[in-house]
């Protein structure tokens, strides 16, 4: 067992006024696994590359093992999967390789295939297989689930849970309660780690966040009463005070020592009041600095009295004349919120495009409500390009409202003055969900709209979509979301 401290750690990107970390400090156990969490700009991934030593900082990193960074860069593809693994981890024997694929469930015959014709799942397993080969090696594991299905999850689940000190990336929440036992958050001010699941540091952060919110409140009405009370007593120590030079009814003078007695101890009263002023600002001002924006998110869907808005019969998508899927045959209700589900592969994507209108080759028969005006998420971000103003204008979207979505999903003011192309991937996948929930539409079809997404933002849709009940087709492999926001499911199934 051995620690990694790190201690007063800063960094800024050059250029920028903003620090994405200002004298941190904490300490990890290499035999802990790590869920890293934060909002998408926040610096996770920034974090792990500091962690390899990729930029230079201020402050100190001490460790007695070395760092890999998953998901590992692969130069020739061509080559076959074996090559690559011994290439990633050159001291290990054939029969280890084997066994330790073995624990992910895979054959070895994938070991002989080019790297290139492996599925997304399958070239995740050599990789992370190889990574894991290599002794005295703590890994960081950079979103290891986008675009895996369901099955191959719970493989890496099962996997990940015989393997002991790892930094795990995700925003999967029912992923990081299986298989971590610490998450690391990247809070607005501050790294915090804490024992537990994403559910424990969740159920934590939001009684935290609830008794911050209570004690601002309290303290905000206990600063005004007090600056109330304090004008009220500065002001009769002002008039005792005057009152010393004046006589009473009688005509004989005041008795100045007394007076001057009560004034001062008016005035005490006063400092007293103003100390207990300054204390209560004082601790009002270590609160709500790490509580994250939760506004809700709003979908105004265009009301229609068309029903259904789809119907296939016999469905099927071809591809090279062979059905690629098992018939289908289903009906799209006004506000039915539907998951279509099945593994990696098996046409899912193909399904929205066609319902979309793209020539998609199909056999049986699909019916799509004439008129039907649809707002699409797609898989891809490769094609933004250009500033969010221009982004906007391009696609007839009210500015103010779309910015308005992306402050509440966790942009600041820096990030809207990047391009597009300069951004993460979740906040690229942002921008595409910020512009579909800005949009009116009938129907919503979004393809894995949650890839690269924080956990934060992801509850935030969730609650959007339960609250104003759009209609929607989605692909998505977060399984608490598909759960907690399906009314319907198209289980999608290899045609034999």
């Amino acid at each position: 067992m051995s620690f990694i401290n790190v201690q007063d750690l800063t960094f800024g990107y050059e250029g920028s006024l903003e620090k994405v970390f200002d004298g941190v400090s904490f300490h990890m156990d290499t035999d802990w696994k790590l869920g890293l969490i934060g909002r998408n700009g926040k610096g996770k991934t920034t974090f792990l590359k500091l962690l390899l030593g990729e930029y230079a900082y201020q402050g100190t990193i001490t460790k007695k093992v070395e760092f890999d960074y998953f998901p590992f860069e692969v130069k020739d593809k061509e080559k076959l999967a074996i090559e690559i693994v011994n290439e990633i981890a050159p001291k290990v024997e054939d029969w280890e390789i084997i066994k330790e694929l073995s624990l992910l469930h895979s054959d070895a015959e994938i070991l002989y295939r080019k790297f290139c014709l492996l599925s997304g799942g399958e070239q995740v397993k050599i990789l992370l297989i190889s990574l894991f080969l290599k002794e005295n090696h703590f890994l960081l594991i950079d979103e290891p689930t986008n675009h895996l299905d369901s099955k191959t999850k719970e493989n890496l689940v099962e996997y990940l849970n015989k393997k002991k000190g790892f930094i795990l990336v995700s925003h999967d929440r029912n992923f990081l309660d299986k298989v971590v036992d610490h998450i690391i958050s990247i809070n607005n001010t501050n790294i915090e780690i804490q024992k537990g699941n994403f559910s424990s540091w969740y159920e934590n952060k939001q009684a935290r966040d609830t008794f911050e919110l209570t004690q601002n409140e309290k303290l905000e009405k206990e600063i005004s009463r007090l600056e109330i009370a304090s004008k009220n007593t500065a002001n009769w120590s002002n008039k005792i005070e005057k009152s010393k030079y004046n006589t009473n009814n009688s005509g004989s003078s005041i008795d100045r020592g007394y007076v001057g007695h009560r004034s001062a101890k008016m005035m005490k009263k006063s400092k007293v009041i103003e100390k207990r002023i300054e204390k209560s600002i004082e601790e009002k001002s270590g609160l709500l600095h790490n509580m994250d924006r939760n506004d809700t998110l709003k979908i105004v869907p265009l009301e229609t009295k068309k029903t259904p808005l789809i119907v296939a019969n016999h469905l099927q998508i071809n591809y090279e004349n062979k059905a690629i899927f098992k018939e289908q045959s289903f009906v799209i209700e006004k506000g039915d919120r539907v998951a279509i589900t099945g593994k990696n592969g098996i046409g899912k994507s193909s399904l929205l495009k066609l319902i979309l209108g793209n020539e998609i080759p199909y056999a049986g028969n699909i019916k799509v409500t004439a008129d039907l005006k649809i707002s699409y998420v797609s898989q891809n971000t490769d094609n933004l390009k250009g500033n969010l103003k221009e982004f906007g204008a391009k696609h007839e979207i009210e500015e103010s409202i779309f910015k308005a979505m992306l402050v509440k999903m966790g942009f600041s003011k820096q990030d809207f003055e990047k391009e597009i192309n300069q951004m993460s991937e979740g906040q690229k996948k942002k921008v595409l969900l910020a512009k579909s929930i800005s949009e009116r539409a009938h129907l919503y079809l979004w393809d894995e709209p949650l890839n690269y997404i924080d956990i934060l933002t992801r509850i935030q849709i969730e609650e959007a979509i339960l609250a104003y009940k759009p209609t929607i087709i989605f692909v998505e492999h977060d399984e608490t979301f598909v759960k907690k926001v399906a009314t319907k499911e198209i289980l999608i199934e290899k045609n034999k």
